[in-house]
């Protein structure tokens, strides 16, 4: 199977940085049954900042307003899905360098039985031109 490349909706949600918050949270989305693309956590000052991308936008949004979960914009980042090999991840990177636009953040995976997937983030101002050169839907 080929790499895919495509945008998603994410968004920010701010969490005190102590044990349980994140398992707190995934529980919403669990009993709401919000199935999340993707997730990435790390601390920010005396908090922490949890980017979750959900599969179902809508679904998740009203399942955060119940629980009273204040959400920050939503925004966007590229989901990436392929077949591991060596390499994969660094071709992706370099066609973004040599177009001079800056990988602000990635994280990437491999499941151990020839998959990865990898999340990315540009600025908002080079998502446009990151998407064309990607060839992101």
């Amino acid at each position: 199977m080929a790499t895919t490349i495509r945008k998603v909706e994410y968004f920010k949600v701010g969490v005190p940085d102590k044990a349980g918050e994140g398992a707190r949270l995934l529980g919403i989305l669990k009993d709401a049954k919000v199935n999340l693309l993707a997730l990435t956590g790390f601390p920010r000052g005396r908090r922490a900042q949890i980017d979750l991308v959900p599969q179902n936008a809508t679904a998740f949004k009203k399942a955060m307003k119940k629980a009273g979960v204040v959400l920050k914009e939503k925004k966007t980042l590229f989901l990436v899905q392929g077949d591991d090999r060596v390499g994969a991840v660094a071709e992706i990177l370099d066609k973004l360098g040599t177009a001079g636009i800056n990988v602000t953040a990635v994280d990437a995976v491999t499941d151990g039985k020839g998959r990865f997937g990898a999340i990315l983030w540009v600025k908002p101002k080079d998502m446009a031109r990151a998407s064309r050169i990607l060839g992101a839907r």
